[in-house]
Formats: C-alpha cells, sequence, structure tokens
C-alpha cells in the first residue's frame, strides 16, 4: 500500500502532465507504480479523479477539486517536514526551475558549486528554453522571466535589471562601416527574432530625452532562439539588441563589438515567478533566496 503522502504527489504530476507515462518519468517511477497511487486514492476516495482515453487524461470534475486542496495540503506537510529542522543543509529534494539559457549558463549554473556543497542533498533540475513554459502544468517550483510579465494566478518577486546594449561582428564593422548615429542605421540590418508565440521584433529600439524610439530596420535574416541570434550577429549578419549577460563572452573574444552605447533598448525586468500557495517549501525558498543574491550581485 502506498503511503497518502505519495499517492498525493503522484496524483499532482499526472494532473499536471496529462499522463501516466510521463508523471511516472518525471518522478522516476515505474508507470504501473504511478496507475496503482491513483486506483488507491480513486477506491479510497470513492470517485473518479480522471477521464481516461487513449490519447489524454483529463481531471474530473472531482479531480480538479481534490487537486486544488491537495496542491494546499502538500504545501502544508512540506513545511511540517522543515518546521523544525535549524541546519539548512539537512534539506532535502528537487527543485525544478526554469530559466534563459543565457542565464543559466553564465550566472547560475557557474555559481551552483558553493550553494550545493552546502545543501548536499538539495538536487536542481534547470530547463533552459527559448518558449514561454506552463509553470503548473510542466512542474516547475519556479520561473525565471524576463520582460513584461503577465500570468494570472502566479506570485512575482522582481529580482532585477538586465541592461541591454547594441552588438556586431568585426566583420559586419569592416563590411558596413560603424554607425555613429541614429541616422546612420539607414545603412544597416537588423537581425530579426521572432518569438515561440509569432511575435516578430523588426526596430531597432532606443531611449531618448526620456522617451521610447522604435526604428523599423530591413534584415537579411530572422531567427527564433537566442543560441541562432547570437551566431547570426557573429556571423556578420546584422545589429543586435541583448542583455550584455548574454554577449559577455564574446564580447571578450573579440567575437562582437558594442556600438551606439548612448542610443539602447530599456533594461529588461528580471523576476521569479512561482504558484500562488500559502506555504513554499523550504528547499525551494532555499534556492530562490540564493537565487535572487545571485541575479542582484552580478546583473
Amino acid at each position: 500500500m502506498i503511503d497518502s503522502t505519495e499517492s498525493l504527489k503522484r496524483f499532482m504530476r499526472v494532473a499536471e502532465l496529462g499522463s501516466f507515462s510521463k508523471a511516472a518519468e518525471s518522478l522516476s517511477l515505474p508507470k504501473a507504480s504511478v496507475s496503482q497511487a491513483i486506483q488507491q486514492l480513486e477506491t479510497k476516495l470513492q470517485t473518479q479523479l480522471f477521464h481516461r482515453t487513449t490519447r489524454k487524461v483529463q481531471l474530473t470534475p472531482d479531480g480538479q477539486l481534490f487537486y486544488e486542496k491537495s496542491k494546499d495540503v502538500l504545501s502544508e506537510i512540506e513545511e511540517l517536514e522543515t518546521l523544525f529542522m535549524s541546519d539548512d543543509s539537512q534539506v532535502t529534494g528537487i527543485v525544478r526551475v526554469n530559466m534563459s539559457q543565457p542565464m543559466a549558463r553564465h550566472l547560475v549554473i557557474p555559481a551552483l558549486p558553493p550553494f550545493l556543497q552546502r545543501h548536499p542533498n538539495l538536487n536542481i533540475e534547470i530547463s533552459s528554453e527559448d518558449r514561454k513554459v506552463d509553470l503548473v502544468r510542466e512542474g516547475y517550483d519556479c520561473v525565471v522571466r524576463t520582460g513584461e510579465v503577465e500570468e494570472s494566478g502566479m506570485i512575482m518577486r522582481k529580482i532585477g535589471e538586465m541592461q541591454q546594449s547594441n552588438f556586431v561582428s568585426p566583420a559586419y564593422l569592416a563590411q558596413y562601416g560603424t554607425p555613429k548615429t541614429i541616422a546612420d542605421l539607414q545603412y544597416h540590418y537588423l537581425i530579426h527574432y521572432q518569438t515561440s508565440s509569432n511575435n516578430r521584433f523588426d526596430a531597432f529600439e532606443y531611449q531618448q530625452d526620456g522617451k521610447l524610439h522604435s526604428l523599423k530596420m530591413p534584415s537579411r535574416i530572422c531567427v527564433n532562439n537566442t543560441d541562432a541570434y547570437r551566431a547570426a550577429c557573429a556571423a556578420g549578419l546584422g545589429i543586435m539588441q541583448a542583455p550584455k549577460l548574454g554577449a559577455m563572452a564574446m564580447l571578450t573574444s573579440g567575437q562582437l563589438v558594442e556600438i551606439l552605447p548612448t542610443f539602447t533598448a530599456p533594461s529588461m525586468s528580471v523576476a521569479l515567478l512561482f504558484p500562488h500557495r500559502r506555504n513554499l517549501s523550504k528547499r525551494v525558498r532555499i534556492f530562490m533566496d540564493w537565487l535572487t543574491e545571485i541575479v542582484q550581485s552580478n546583473l
């Protein structure tokens, strides 16, 4: 017989991922163990929690109600388990977080070893994608978002600002010359960027006299992820507007050069988002406090 807390955890993962197989994979368990836990819960509650078809798994109305109550119950249990734990190094578990690839690569991962030495029983799962993930459905404890954040039902903690700059490659400057003013941009190309939601960024943004301006510019290439964005710039295909954080290594190596330093796009807000729960588990609070400190001391 699976204990009640473990059954709730397995139920939550199936509800969030909409799949027994995906839930089992995320929990590193056999699919049969997850199915058994749900069957035991349904027997005990005397109700059906999921509609099951060959294509998808969906919560029943009773299942949805049970899911909402279970979130608070599990949060309370996790909090109780660490209530009298004075030594943070004994906190255990997995923290799942999503953030941009540049932030993960250049800021967070290099700083992780000392943190994990202080918390030897913690494991960190970092996902780095350009797309906007569904925090709850995909099972993240928190996500780091940059720019404007519009997400209902989530708590947002602003943790910093990322300065943006304008970059080109030496090869681009050799071919097109160095722009000195906004007027010079009529002779230049901008690398266009298209997001996963099909928003296309095709204008050079800059601040002047306290106002934000936007100048439409032609392009030879449009990309849809940050790796391709930096690669296109390094290849001499146009001007890139991006946070310095992701371009720092290429600046140091000479692959990129900064231009028009007095005409930059607005800085981008950096925020932590996490589910609206009365109590966050201690492991998530510890990680988020550390991450806030790392971001604020390096941006």
